[in-house]
């Protein structure tokens, strides 16, 4: 009988196999490896960037072959990773992968996150962010709880969001995960840390994870349940799951509208007379916007349709229009670049022909230069702080986007310190109060500057 139940069964197992299919089951590496070996696979891996080890580690459990945090800390557990990797390529199992092979080893993950349909999801409920395989997880809805919850088409895999009551400790939460009791339920793992905690386990019939972080607006979280009859495919999607887990996502990784844009140049060949966003402005009057994108090297500027009649400057530039830009003028308090800071970009960035804001991370590294994940459009965005003073404006962000396994990492470039800027505009910004120590959600920032912020596009 062709009961709807069993049809979604067979669905979510296709679903399954298809991923089990790019992603192979792990073969057991050879016989141990010397020291030596060890040691000239870690100083190998140790000099490549931090984004590239990460972005190694990362693949790796998506092709099933690491089940660690990717951290980009090299140890034994990555080498036997890379080195079954290698088995299974045959190669030599010698934990050092060459240009070529972490090419080869970044497309086979990314094929396995397309066949999940792995995105990253900010959960309204929560406030969380957290990596959902949509593919395998299409059902979305509420949990009893209150927070979001994504499940298979058959029931088998449930994914629940979730935000501690304001009396609630990671050690309460942790020892009432512990002492939960049912039939067959067996923990086999957990860890409590100040900061997070981890319980996993199996009961009569499935398997379990739960994880909560802690963090200035109190304690978020996520449990997974599976059936054990899914369990050699899901288990690795725990993982991956895990790894990309933010409770507090502001401070840490971009929003997903950030994620995987359409390159540039794609776009200019598919389209190749719609202009291109070049830079993000600051309105500073109703006819007036400021800029460090490279307005001077393009024959045709546009600002919501419109062209400037006058471009001063060398950079930031002044971009002065016949008729009123569609912004309001620039209202925020005024902050100080500070060393190793924790900082907030918001600008916009050219996502199939349209323009996409979007708020990224950074860190102050030094005197005129930033740290993040910034991608071609944001010269000239707002560089705020974590309390949403502006404290300087992006440099110039080269034209072609770096990618590592489709997620941009961070690099260093220049930033306009608010305080080498002068003009009315910035001299009518406010001094921080020392009231203002609250740091801020990002939305809140966010909203506070999108009124103020264009997209600079380039015809070319």
């Amino acid at each position: 009988m062709d009961h709807p139940r069993s049809r979604a069964l067979v669905l979510s197992s296709l679903m399954l196999a298809t991923l089990l299919a790019v992603s192979p089951q792990p073969v057991r590496a050879q016989a141990p490896s010397p020291d030596a070996a060890i040691d000239a696979a870690r100083s190998a891996f140790e000099a490549l960037a931090d984004t590239d080890r990460k972005a190694i580690q990362d693949a790796l459990i998506w092709t099933g072959d690491y089940s660690g945090v990717a951290d980009g800390t090299f140890g034994r557990q990555t080498f036997a990773a890379i080195a079954a990797y290698q088995t299974r390529m045959q190669q030599p199992p010698n934990g050092i992968l060459t240009l070529q092979a972490r090419s080869a080893l970044l497309a086979v993950a990314q094929q396995a996150r397309s066949a999940a349909g792995f995105t990253l999801v900010d959960d309204a409920k929560t406030g969380i962010r957290i990596g959902i395989p949509t593919k395998i997880l299409p059902k979305q809805n509420v949990n009893p709880s209150g927070g979001g919850r994504w499940q298979s088409a058959d029931d088998r895999v449930t994914l629940d969001t979730r935000s501690a009551p304001p009396d609630a400790t990671l050690q309460t939460l942790y020892d009432r995960s512990i002492a939960m009791q049912s039939p067959g339920r067996v923990v086999s793992y957990k860890v409590l840390r100040p900061d997070f905690f981890v319980v996993a386990g199996e009961t009569a019939g499935g398997k379990f994870y739960t994880r909560y972080g802690s963090g200035p607006e109190g304690l978020r979280g996520f449990s997974i349940g599976y059936d054990k009859a899914v369990a050699p495919q899901f288990d690795r999607l725990v993982v991956a799951i895990a790894n990309s887990f933010t409770p507090f996502p502001a401070q840490a990784t971009p929003v997903p509208v950030a994620q995987n844009p359409v390159p540039a140049q794609q776009q200019v060949q598919n389209k190749p007379q719609a202009p291109i966003v070049i830079g993000t402005g600051i309105a500073t009057g109703s006819s007036q916007i400021v800029t460090t994108a490279s307005v001077a090297s393009c024959k045709d500027v546009q600002v919501s349709g419109l062209k400037p009649r006058q471009i001063t400057g060398q950079g930031p530039f002044v971009l002065d229009f016949a008729d009123t830009v569609k912004a309001q003028p620039l209202k925020a308090n005024r902050g100080n670049l500070v060393e190793g800071a924790s900082l907030l970009v918001v600008g916009f960035v050219d996502e199939g022909g349209k323009a996409s804001l979007v708020a990224l991370p950074a860190q102050t590294l030094a005197a005129g230069l930033i740290s993040g994940p910034l991608q071609p459009g944001t010269s000239g965005a707002p560089v705020l702080d974590l309390h949403g003073a502006l404290v300087g404006l992006v440099g110039p962000v080269p034209t072609e986007r770096r990618t590592i396994a489709g997620i941009t990492p961070a690099s260093s470039y220049p930033v306009v310190p608010i305080t080498d800027l002068t003009g009315t505009v910035w001299d009518r910004l406010s001094q921080k109060g020392e009231s203002e120590n609250q740091n801020l959600k990002m939305a809140d920032i966010v909203r506070s500057v999108q009124p103020a912020l264009v997209a600079i596009s380039c015809r070319s």
